[in-house]
């Protein structure tokens, strides 16, 4: 393709490489430090985490926030309106016992609601692939119909066989007594239940505050309706049925609250002491996995044999530490820095190309013009671009091998090249990106006119956030020329 000085030149832009407002090649090496995340924030299951993961709960989260209202609405009515009443006429003592209660029941509905019940993690993709590695193993070549075996493993305890199952979301052999909670999606140690009146799980490491909570509930229960009760039975012997009622209304509504739910406490509380009594779980017993029914030689392995010992064990054993971590960082794997020949370190892959479009902008020329001084070349397209000038806080040019001056441009050339005015280029000329790149720089001798930077030749900040996009068109446009 020829292009003469007549000839129209097709839309195309070119940018030539400045210095001015580049980034000192000691802060490249710098990364902006990212604020490291927790494993909470990243949990698999179907969990709700507050308080930077301090507390724990289940999504599910109305029934809890129920069962919070029955007990401090109904708790209140109480201290406020028949407290008075029976402080006065029969002991002081009676709100004190009920203020213990309160604050011992939201005690322990918190402990079993906001902590970890004994979450299990699970397997990583190493180990997950080893375990199957180890599974494929065991059972050997599999054909076209082959089915394989339950995914089960059997461990001895006490003389009593108990079976390990394999689960699929969690990809490990759960250990004895732990089970997998859909409503949470994970696997839970010692799974007694979900409770969506705590709005958490039940399992090893929070059974003890659960059964505490309706322990507690259900004396706070029988409390409030005992003493409501006196308190009406001491107005109506006073002034009568009616003006008792009238002078305390909220003690219909205390009535009626404690009345229908303190047979379902009560019954719970009863529950699950027998549980704890023989030293099982809630999903035991429904599954019948210690009955005789299944076999004559069925027993619980866990038992102790022995009453007191199962309670003992049950809410005065150590409490385990959590297994998950939730609170602990996420150890990511960070680039390492290279190093240079200049003494900066640069982040590798993207982050040098990001780094390097920053310190070294390319400038956006308005024009392009044809190259002046002798006839273009025959056949081919001479180009040139203006180039704005240096800073005058800009530091001079290193002095390098093939870098040289000539006239209006800087020329980097390879040092066998000899070049007396411009070096010109044409899209056909073009080096490849093996080769030696010839790259023209702005010369210093000729920026200013008597010590001054003509105002006309002043880099644009404004442009600066379009300039490496600008410089990949132009080159895209280059190459189509």
């Amino acid at each position: 393709m020829y292009l003469g000085l007549d000839e129209p030149v097709r839309e195309c832009q070119y940018n030539q490489i400045c210095t001015r407002n580049s980034l000192p090649m000691e802060t490249l090496g710098h990364k902006k430090k990212k604020i490291p995340r927790r494993k909470w924030q990243v949990f698999p299951g179907r969990n709700r985490f507050y308080c930077n993961g301090r507390v724990m709960m289940a999504r599910q989260t109305g029934v809890f926030y129920l069962t919070l209202v029955l007990i401090m609405v109904t708790s209140g009515l109480f201290f406020a309106f028949d407290c008075p009443f029976l402080a006065s006429n029969l002991t002081p003592a009676i709100p004190v016992i009920g203020g213990v209660l309160f604050f011992f029941v939201l005690g322990m509905l918190f402990r079993a609601s906001f902590s970890d019940p004994g979450v299990l993690p699970r397997a990583t993709p190493d180990e997950a692939a080893d375990l199957e590695r180890q599974i494929g193993a065991a059972n050997g070549p599999s054909g076209p119909g082959y089915r394989p075996p339950p995914r089960t493993r059997e461990v001895v305890i006490n003389g009593q066989t108990v079976k390990l199952k394999y689960c699929f979301t969690c990809k490990i052999f759960r250990p004895p007594r732990a089970s997998h909670c859909s409503l949470c999606d994970n696997c839970v140690e010692r799974f007694d239940h979900h409770c969506p009146w705590v709005g958490n799980c039940v399992g090893k490491r929070n059974y003890r505050f659960f059964y505490l909570f309706i322990l507690s509930l259900s004396f706070l229960t029988v409390f409030i309706f005992a003493f409501v009760i006196t308190h009406v039975i001491l107005r109506s012997n006073r002034t009568g049925f009616l003006s008792a009622l009238k002078d305390s209304p909220a003690s219909v509504l205390e009535v009626l609250v404690c009345f229908f739910s303190v047979w379902s406490i009560l019954g719970l509380s009863g529950f699950h002491t027998y549980l704890i009594s023989s030293n099982q779980t809630t999903n035991e017993d429904i599954k019948g996995s210690w009955s005789n029914k299944r076999a004559k030689d069925n027993y619980n392995p866990y038992s102790y044999g022995n009453i007191l010992t199962n309670c003992c064990a049950a809410l005065c054993g150590p409490l385990p530490p959590s297994l998950i971590d939730r609170r602990g960082f996420i150890q990511s794997d960070t680039p390492q820095p290279v190093s240079h020949s200049n003494g900066s370190s640069m982040y590798a892959s993207t982050q040098l190309h990001t780094h390097m479009a920053a310190a070294t902008p390319l400038l956006h020329s308005n024009s392009v013009m044809i190259g002046g001084g002798g006839p273009p070349f025959p056949g081919k397209s001479s180009l040139v671009v203006p180039c704005a000038s240096l800073a005058p806080s800009q530091p001079s040019l290193p002095s390098m091998p093939g870098l040289s001056c000539a006239g209006d441009m800087l020329t980097l050339r390879d040092p066998d090249t000899h070049c007396h005015h411009h070096h010109f280029a044409s899209p056909e000329e073009t080096p490849s990106p093996s080769g030696p790149m010839p790259l023209t720089l702005p010369c210093a001798a000729h920026m200013t006119h008597g010590g001054h930077i003509h105002p006309a030749q002043l880099y644009d900040p404004a442009s600066q956030d379009s300039l490496h996009e600008d410089s990949v068109r132009g080159l895209v446009k280059l190459s189509s020329v």
